[in-house]
């Protein structure tokens, strides 16, 4: 069986599989094929695949000889017949899949994997997710026009920079460290009371909103929550957010639009030459006015919109997210070096959203249903 690396798109300095990733492919059985190019943005050439018996390929080539197809982001091709790995937000692209699936495409969506404990050494989101938590803080940093820390010196003190998380998942818990350590004054707000802990062992001060829809039974993932409890939430913020200089906002739903949870009259409230880092600008973001990949300017408050920061450290994100695909490669390919789909194997089955021709994943086919 052959496994193809294919190229990302302009933008996205990221690659499915670093060279020594992908030659441990080779020791299963695998043939591996790599798109020319392909690592060149995460500091991988050609010859260091090919130093592990890696065959460079055009796209065409490797798309055409390849039985399984590694791409973080969706190719544009029409594939058939092949096994696609990757991000691919089906429950926005919902459309995507079904054309995929309707061309005999077996889908397995990283972004979809369970939260679970056994999934951990698989989990694209976290890996990826810690990186841009961390990011995220460096960017403020960059972009505010005071200092972090706390200064004394002959000619004055200057107070620590007051920074405001909303979400303490991965991102969050990684932003807080980093900000700590930068010396800042950290408050996380999150709708999950179970991370109290582990934001207070970090350092940073937990508040609270009583009240949260329960999430346990949501795979890891967040959840919506009533109207009652976003007022609460609201309140608290706005709060917080008079106080801010920094803000990192990490707040996403699978399959909806990201919540607002910094409003205008929030925004007006801080002062000028504050910073907000959406990391939910993809999914329209936490503010009214976040743009994705741009910076806005609201009354002196600097808004800076980016889903992707972790491309931005290409180096170790592309061998973070290629351990985790080798990993999940591992569920599906036996000791001879074939397909082996187990849908007995809950990873397996809630991972893969198209397989025979059917969408397999009901939340998608309700999203169909409802738009056809």
């Amino acid at each position: 069986m052959t496994t193809g690396i294919l190229k990302e798109p302009q933008g996205e300095n990221r690659v499915s599989m670093l060279p020594e990733i992908a030659g441990q492919l080779r020791k299963m059985n695998q043939k591996v094929m790599v798109e020319s190019g392909a690592g060149l943005a995460a500091f991988a050439s050609d010859s260091d695949y090919e130093h592990y018996d890696i065959t460079v390929a055009s796209r065409e080539e490797v798309i055409r000889s390849a039985d399984v197809i590694l791409s973080i982001h969706q190719p544009e091709e029409n594939l058939t017949n092949k096994v696609m790995i990757g991000v691919y937000q089906p429950l926005f692209h919902f459309k995507k899949v079904e054309e995929w699936a309707k061309s005999n495409n077996t889908i397995f969506s990283m972004d979809v994997l369970p939260r679970t404990t056994r999934a951990q050494s698989m989990d694209v989101l976290s890996s990826q997710a810690n990186i841009a938590g961390y990011k995220a803080v460096l960017l403020a940093a960059t972009e505010y026009c005071r200092y972090f820390p706390m200064f004394m010196t002959a000619a004055g003190s200057i107070a620590p920079a007051k920074v405001l998380i909303l979400g303490a998942g991965v991102a969050g818990l990684q932003a807080i460290a980093t900000a700590k350590r930068l010396g800042a004054v950290v408050e996380v707000f999150d709708t999950r009371p179970a991370v109290k802990e582990e934001v207070q062992s970090l350092g940073a001060k937990f508040v609270e909103v009583e009240g949260a829809a329960d999430a346990s039974k949501a795979g890891g993932y967040a959840v919506e929550q009533s109207e009652e409890y976003k007022q609460k939430q609201q309140q608290k913020i706005a709060e917080s957010v008079a106080k801010a200089d920094i803000i990192i906002t990490t707040a996403q739903i699978p399959g909806k639009k990201a919540p607002i949870l910094i409003t205008d009259e929030m925004l007006n409230r801080m002062r000028a030459g504050s910073v907000v880092v959406d990391l939910a600008a993809a999914t329209g973001g936490n503010t009214n006015y976040t743009k994705n990949n741009e910076i806005v300017m609201i009354n002196g408050v600097k808004i800076i919109g980016n889903s992707n920061l972790q491309c931005n450290q290409p180096s170790d994100a592309s061998k973070l997210y290629g351990k985790n695909i080798f990993n999940f490669l591992k569920l599906i390919i036996d000791k001879e070096g074939n397909l082996y789909l187990n849908f007995e194997d809950d990873l397996v089955k809630e991972t893969c959203i198209a397989h025979g021709g059917n969408i397999t994943n009901e939340r998608i086919k309700a999203l169909i249903s409802t738009s056809n």
